[in-house]
């Protein structure tokens, strides 16, 4: 079994040991008849009470050194649990390098955050914005025992982790914790967008036909964005139960040329960082498009702030930086993806690609009560301060 360390912890095995598998059958995951299932660790099958316990983690702020920061601080249900800001803000306001990423269908991607091919796990994953100390996101470093205590301590969680793990004498671990929170991401899912009902419902006016000429562009050679945004979760990185194999791909967009030789920004320089290898300078995971609309801003470090924007980079084959730290033509990156070529689009065209991108908003995912925060009016209790 592969064991991720959140830096901070002494060392934490989640016991998810063994390959994901097909999802249990007695879970009803409220999908359509068209998509896929995800997979589930066989240490953490789904349950109707582990996923509203997760919820409440989820969305319970006292999960931070200071009150101030719940995973759904980051992660906003309205922005398809994305934060509108460029780069995120840890509980102690500490400035991240990356923009925060969507969570809508997050069950289907086989590598988890923006660069790191060795995280894979949502059980794992929850330790680092927890634990993890640069950056620091939730601060619960050194932690660990006050958190479980006050999760103890509060009549919501007694009967919420019993349900949730039966038959454990004690179920208020750090391992239960973040398989709470992975089975409940695992239940955001978006597959109701206007779009999902003209092309896997049948219903043709769903979409506007501004929005069907832009999907004949987006899945066009001319275009070539359906290379690495296609597939059910309009992303070349993917794992589910139709698939023999997770698909996992990385790709240099051409976002920066520093030194004319490739070169990113220190400190964000994307999949190199964990290979070395010169050739995966630049190169990041491509996002899901779905609900792409209310994600704003784009790019691994939020640097791009409208579709609009994004789409006269594609068009260029790269951005270009005329002056500043970071000024450089990216159009010339050596390691750019061949799928970024450059193309022409007139202004109508441009509308409709972006109508097509519209029509991928899943307005309901972005309502859904399920997935709210559970809490009326907020704890207040908080972890002692760090000295």
């Amino acid at each position: 079994m592969r064991c991720l360390i959140a830096p901070g912890l002494a060392a934490l095995c989640l016991a998810v040991s063994g390959v994901a598998t097909q999802a249990q059958e007695a879970f009803d995951w409220r999908l359509p008849t068209w998509a896929p299932k995800p997979l589930v660790p066989p240490g953490n099958p789904m349950s109707e009470d582990k996923v509203e316990l997760g919820r409440f983690l989820f969305h319970d702020k006292r999960l931070s050194i200071n009150g101030s920061t719940s995973c759904a601080t980051c992660h906003q249900q309205a922005r398809a649990f994305t934060d509108g800001v460029k780069l995120a803000i840890g509980a102690t306001g500490e400035k991240h390098p990356r923009n925060t990423m969507a969570l809508a269908n997050v069950a289907y991607l086989p590598v988890l955050t923006w660069a790191h091919p060795l995280m894979t796990a949502l059980e794992s994953q929850a330790l680092v914005p927890m634990f993890g100390e640069h950056p620091v996101e939730m601060g619960l470093a050194g932690k660990e025992a006050e958190l479980l205590r006050l999760m103890r301590r509060d009549p919501r969680y007694e009967r919420r982790f019993a349900l949730a793990f039966p038959g454990e004498g004690d179920p208020y671990t750090l391992a239960n914790l973040t398989r709470a929170l992975a089975a409940f991401q695992r239940t955001l899912l978006s597959f109701d967008s206007p779009y999902d009902r003209y092309r896997y419902g049948g219903d043709g006016k769903a979409i506007s036909a501004s929005a069907k000429r832009g999907e004949r562009l987006f899945f066009s050679e001319r275009l070539e964005c359906f290379h690495c945004h296609g597939g059910v979760n309009f992303s070349d990185s993917a794992v589910h139960e139709r698939l023999r194999d997770p698909e996992i791909a990385f790709h240099n967009t051409g976002l920066y040329n520093l030194d004319g030789r490739g070169a990113y920004p220190s400190g964000n320089q994307g999949l190199i960082e964990h290979s070395g290898k010169s050739a995966d300078m630049g190169k990041f995971r491509t996002p899901s498009l779905r609900n792409v609309a209310v994600t704003a801003p784009y790019m691994h470090d939020g640097s791009i702030a409208t579709l609009s924007e994004v789409i006269e980079h594609y068009a260029r084959g790269g951005r270009r930086l005329a002056s500043g730290p970071h000024r450089g033509d990216g159009a010339k990156n050596p390691h750019k993806s061949g799928f970024i070529k450059g193309f022409r689009l007139t202004a109508s065209e441009k509308r409709d690609l972006i109508a097509f991108l519209d029509s991928l908003t899943d307005r309901g995912f972005l309502t859904d009560p399920r997935l709210a925060d559970p809490f009326e009016t907020r704890g207040a209790a908080t972890l002692p301060s760090s000295r």
